[in-house]
């Protein structure tokens, strides 16, 4: 078969134009999901959360996150000045199974979260507390 030169480019500008509509086509058919619903909220106020992450590395005494058979303990020195805090338990494989759990001030030094209701896998525990008039905040993987 004889083809001249003209056809081979033709034949080449529609090979390749079809590859590009195709390859276009998958692309707009995939779902991107943010991490977040609010990310771009998130990231104006990421200024107040470095200012919590270094109130946080001033603490002699930091809070832990533990995971035992019974639950999720918060142990914290400090847990009796908390005037505000919230752990959220952020399931990075599906939000639907995200949980947010307000923390009050106790006596004890601990304080313990059932989870045994929760669905098993990975979790990012983010913990939030205000005490004597500043934020703070900790971030940990946990799996239940």
């Amino acid at each position: 078969m004889n083809m001249n030169w003209g056809k081979g480019i033709i034949i080449s500008f529609v090979v390749f134009a079809a590859f590009i509509i195709t390859l276009v086509t998958v692309c707009m058919q995939q779902d991107v999901d943010l991490v977040a619903q609010n990310y771009y909220q998130q990231e104006l106020i990421y200024e107040q959360q470095i200012k919590r992450l270094q109130n946080t590395e001033a603490l002699k005494e930091k809070p832990q996150l533990v995971i035992h058979q019974n639950g999720l303990q918060i142990r914290f020195d400090r847990l009796s000045e908390i005037e505000e805090g919230e752990l959220v338990l952020f399931c990075p494989s599906d939000p639907t199974h995200d949980r947010k759990i307000l923390i009050a001030a106790s006596n004890s030094q601990e304080q313990w979260i059932k989870v045994s209701d929760f669905k098993s896998g990975m979790y990012r525990a983010r913990f939030s507390w205000s005490m004597s008039g500043k934020e703070f905040y900790i971030e940990k993987m946990i799996s239940l």
